[in-house]
């Protein structure tokens, strides 16, 4: 096991009814604040006017800034920012999901910066300081609301990037109300947690040694998932499988069982670059390239592949061939996803075109810089990834 600092200071408000609680939270640290919502359905579903009343309740002013949608934009960052400074306003709520959060997160930091916020995406840049964040979930997917990590797109050539800013990120708190994702319809919430599982695939694939702990950690949110995700698409007003899946979602990526392993991170990466260009929800991005990476890495620790096949998709080991399991337990992957209704290859994904040179290309830096820690990955090794996403790809074995 690795050394390790753990420290995750998001308070957290779990269960029904607690966003009536948001007035209270908030006023702790502002009197005046940003809001940050999405596309419109908290105002269809009533949240909105719960928040408003609220803060209104509390003596907490807003402002709203609307319009955060998947793979947030930066042009809505840079608005946020301006806003803020010209208003005065000092905190920023963020009432949605991952998108909303992790735009809330750029706006945080770009506030103080005198330069622009892009700076820090592109590693230009450090975040020294940052305004507060308190969210309200609505949907289980990017774990933003404990993490220190946000994600957000420059139009201005379709690039994708995230930042990570453990000290001044992280929300100061999160409201968590299973009774809140009741209305999302069923793709979204299947989109939600492939993003989930693969938090935690980017953690299990690691060369760190002795984490038998954390893998059992990383299994067991694995195997949540895979309980709870059907349950949650047969019957979306079951309260306790919701339940589960929301803590799922921020358990896996609250950093938790991550700790004492170094993860690997590649597939965001390659991801992000068909979200930039393709504008494709990130978790089903995830739910193709996934198995395409695994795929392609299977020989660097066959052991680790076979453990999850067995651990977590309850495979028998095959001893005399031991590649036969791990491929099927990626099959296992393939399938759970299928039947949940994702695509499993980029032509189900709707592209068609192959651009998999240039998204390499931009993934890597033109070459500049490797992908991962479980494996270094070249140009040529993404490139490869997405072939292997693709429809003639899916019948192939491992490459490496």
């Amino acid at each position: 096991m690795d050394n390790f600092t753990y420290q995750n200071g998001t308070k957290i408000l779990f269960g029904r009814g607690t966003e009536t609680e948001v007035g209270v939270e908030t006023k702790k640290h502002s009197s005046k604040v940003l809001l940050h919502t999405g596309m419109g359905s908290i105002k269809r579903t009533g949240l909105f006017d719960a928040v408003v009343s609220s803060l209104e309740k509390a003596g907490v002013a807003w402002v709203e800034l609307a319009g955060a949608q998947p793979n947030p934009r930066l042009s809505l960052v840079h608005k946020g920012i301006q806003m803020c400074r010209e208003q005065k306003l000092d905190f920023i709520l963020a009432v949605g999901g991952g998108s909303v959060i992790d735009s809330a997160k750029a706006i945080a930091a770009g506030v103080p910066y005198q330069g622009d916020v892009w700076d820090f995406f592109v590693g230009k840049a450090k975040v020294t300081s940052a305004l507060p964040v308190g969210t309200v979930l609505t949907i289980p997917a990017a774990g933003s609301e404990t993490s220190g990590s946000t994600v957000v797109t420059n139009e201005d050539g379709n690039y994708k990037k995230g930042l990570t800013s453990e000290e001044f990120l992280r929300p100061v708190f999160s409201i968590l109300n299973p009774e809140l994702t009741k209305t999302l319809p069923v793709y979204e919430t299947a989109v939600g947690a492939a993003d989930i599982m693969s938090h935690v695939f980017e953690r299990y694939f690691t060369n760190s040694q002795n984490v038998d702990f954390s893998d059992r950690l990383c299994e067991a949110v694995l195997k949540g998932v895979i309980r709870n995700l059907p349950l949650v698409l047969a019957k979306p007003q079951d309260y306790d499988a919701r339940a589960e899946l929301m803590w799922l979602g921020t358990q896996a990526h609250s950093d938790l069982i991550g700790m004492g392993r170094v993860g690997d991170w590649a597939t965001h990466d390659i991801e992000h670059e068909l979200s930039g260009i393709y504008d494709v929800p990130h978790g089903a991005g995830l739910a193709v390239m996934f198995p395409a990476w695994m795929k392609f890495n299977l020989n660097h620790d066959l052991d680790r592949f076979c453990q999850l096949a067995v651990r977590v998709w309850n495979l028998e080991m095959d001893h005399k061939n031991p590649k036969k399991t791990a491929l099927e337990g990626i099959a296992k992957l393939q399938g759970f996803w299928a039947s949940c209704g994702l695509a499993t290859s980029l032509e189900k994904l709707g592209i068609h075109d192959n651009r998999y040179a240039e998204m390499a290309e931009k993934a890597t830096g033109k070459g500049k810089r490797k992908l991962g820690n479980f494996v270094k990955l070249e140009q040529k090794d993404v490139v490869s990834i997405y072939e292997l996403a693709s429809e003639k790809g899916a019948s192939l074995g491992a490459t490496r």
